[in-house]
């Protein structure tokens, strides 16, 4: 039996922790999903850890059903980052070539990469990603991989994320109570672009948007090369904060009013043949009213305006979300580099006008990012919800992170089904973490 690969993507995001196992072969590289789990998260706000035993708990809950539907454990996983603790910057690298009369290699490439990484940052920070841009062999630019070519002085402008090295911290801290090792750190709509991006456009120039429940996350490719990323600090249940306050229903009943607005909408009537103006106005007034005891909400009132909460709640929120991220795109000089414009994932991007509001406001294309390329149980992934956790997948395996699995019983699997007591469940993921 030819081996496997597994990866295992944790996306610890503000409202919810998803967990996805997937393996490929080692000849056609095709990722199976063979296990899914999405909990809601506690402990975490605005993308950072605030309460380490409750999202440990949240964290094991996730894994663990995963881990049951895969029918196997796993040792290791890549998890991802956000919040606004997330910094950006471009640096530039210079080498000379090591045999001058020879072929550029592979070792110059990591020199020049490594020399473009050597920047100063704050002691309270560590660096995420070090992604090339281009590199400049002598005095021609623009070359994606100088691998072969022949030169005396190779440049290279990389871009570099950075996030705080205490969140990272506990946030490793966490998985390593639960027996795993963290093969990366990936940062959320960096993983998302992954999936949800095409070739073309991050030729054209696009900003791909992750709209968290708690933040915002992106990252703008320009001439196919990452050119800027950040976070806002508003995310998608700023949205449902302020249908509870505006229509005066506790937060998990304006959770259900936004997710019945998305899946609903504004509706569209058409007048009937041979029906006045006055029914047909009649019609449409009782069309936009919306029952909310029919939809399990308690509230002071019985029936609510469709249209009021769309256009007079959500939309000013939806426009200072897009407006945030324009001023940030205007300040780098980007609007007019992005001709692709938005590609909007995560849990916000089904919000019912945010693609319309998108286009308004900044004056680009947008759509909605669904994640792509994989197999397996994918029918309830499928959706922008799961794109940052798809994502970890595939940088995972682009990274050629996980964990090798033959045709061998896993002895992890007979430890993690016998019921143990607390001290043994501790010797439990020892062994676990042991097991290939």
């Amino acid at each position: 039996m030819s081996k496997e690969s597994v990866i295992t993507g944790i996306d610890v995001g503000t409202d919810k922790v998803v967990s996805l196992i997937a393996s490929y072969g080692e000849e056609t590289g095709q990722l199976r999903v063979v296990g899914v789990s999405a909990v809601p998260a506690k402990g975490v706000r605005k993308s950072v850890i605030v309460d380490l035993e409750s999202i440990l708990h949240s964290i094991e809950k996730s894994l663990n059903a995963a881990e049951r539907m895969a029918g196997f454990s796993v040792n290791s996983a890549y998890i991802s980052v956000s919040g606004v603790q997330i910094r950006s910057r471009n640096s530039k690298g210079v080498v000379a070539v090591a045999e001058p009369d020879q072929e550029i290699t592979s070792n110059d490439v990591a020199r020049v990469i490594e020399a473009a990484r050597a920047v100063s940052i704050p002691s309270e920070r560590e660096i995420l990603h070090v992604i090339p841009r281009y590199f400049k062999v002598d005095s021609q630019e623009g070359i994606r991989d100088p691998v072969g070519m022949t030169g005396v002085r190779l440049e290279s402008e990389a871009h570099i994320i950075t996030g705080m090295t205490t969140s990272l911290r506990n946030l490793k801290k966490c998985i390593n109570d639960l027996g795993l090792t963290v093969d990366g750190f990936a940062f959320a709509s960096l993983a998302a672009s992954e999936v949800t991006l095409t070739e073309t456009e991050k030729e054209l120039g696009v900003a791909a948007v992750d709209i968290g429940a708690g933040t915002s996350s992106f990252c703008v490719f320009v001439d196919g090369a990452l050119e800027f990323s950040g976070v806002l600090p508003v995310g998608a249940r700023h949205i449902s904060k302020d249908i509870a306050v505006g229509c005066r229903i506790s937060l998990e009943g304006a959770e259900k009013l936004k997710t019945y607005l998305s899946k609903n909408g504004l509706g569209k009537l058409k007048p009937r043949s041979g029906e006045s103006k006055r029914d047909f106005n009649n019609r449409k007034k009782q069309a936009d009213k919306i029952n909310l005891q029919k939809l399990g909400i308690d509230g002071n009132v019985e029936d609510i305006s469709r249209s009021g909460v769309i256009k007079r709640i959500m939309t000013p929120r939806m426009e200072e979300i897009i407006e945030m991220l324009g001023e940030q795109l205007e300040e780098k000089e980007l609007l007019d580099d992005i001709p692709a414009g938005l590609v909007i994932s995560g849990g916000g991007a089904q919000t019912v006008g945010l693609i319309e509001v998108s286009k308004k406001v900044l004056r680009l294309p947008a759509r909605v990012g669904y994640p792509n390329q994989l197999a397996g149980l994918v029918g309830e992934i499928k959706t922008p919800n799961y794109a940052t956790s798809v994502g970890l997948l595939v940088y995972g395996q682009k990274q050629g992170g996980g964990q090798k699995v033959g045709s061998n019983i896993n002895l992890g699997d007979i430890f993690k089904n016998i019921n143990f007591g607390k001290v043994g469940k501790k010797i439990a993921k020892i062994f676990r973490s042991l097991m290939p």
